[in-house]
């Protein structure tokens, strides 16, 4: 599957927005966005009228540098999202946010999606007490995470403790000292911090 591989920062600068993909960085003074605020290129600076299609498309390509998934990926969540009761963008925000990488996330068990990611693939994270190492997959309530026996000694995890700036989203309960977390609820819109019209992508898909 193709990824982007790329600086980070440029994604964040064509958006606009800071979308938090560095960690501490976008915290700092050093973040590319707050020193240029405008699209990267040649012709970043210069004024483009946005048309209809042109809104809906960015706010799609915003949530997919967000979650840092592919296209294909986001067209079978749209997919999942559209057979689900309720509204589907509501919908579609929900399985991306109760995705693994994006969980151990919020946990704040990683400083970026990226860094979750990457900690899951390796193996770092139990759910329900099994080894889980593939990031896409789905979470429910219920379901208990938390960072392998022989991992918790590494630097890594002993730096992330101290560094915790504390729980930020309510539908997940944390025990820092025991590195384990769970699933307490679903996700609701007003839980999900993402400055995104999640309205625009469903006009953009159901085309």
């Amino acid at each position: 599957m193709a990824r982007y591989t790329g600086p980070v920062c440029r994604l964040c600068r064509r958006e606009g927005m800071k979308l938090y993909l560095k960690g501490d960085k976008c915290f700092s003074d050093k973040c590319p966005v707050s020193r240029r605020s405008y699209a990267p290129g040649q012709h970043g600076q210069s004024r483009k009228k946005v048309t209809e299609y042109g809104m809906q498309l960015r706010e799609k390509q915003k949530v997919r540098r967000f979650y840092g998934i592919s296209e294909s990926q986001m067209r079978k969540y749209f997919a999942m999202a559209d057979k689900m009761k309720g509204i589907t963008g509501e919908n579609l925000l929900r399985l991306l946010e109760l995705r693994l990488d994006n969980v151990v996330y919020r946990m704040g068990f990683a400083s970026s999606r990226a860094e979750a990611r990457q900690l899951v693939t390796h193996g770092h994270f139990l759910v329900n007490g099994a080894k889980v190492d593939i990031p896409s997959v789905q979470l429910k309530v219920g379901d208990k995470i938390e960072v392998k026996e022989k991992s918790r000694s590494s630097e890594k995890f002993k730096e992330l403790i101290e560094n915790h700036s504390g729980n930020t989203v309510k539908w997940v309960d944390v025990d820092l000292d025991q590195l384990r977390g769970s699933i307490v609820s679903e996700p609701t819109r007003e839980d999900i911090d993402i400055p995104v019209e999640e309205h625009l992508i469903v006009e953009l898909y159901s085309k």
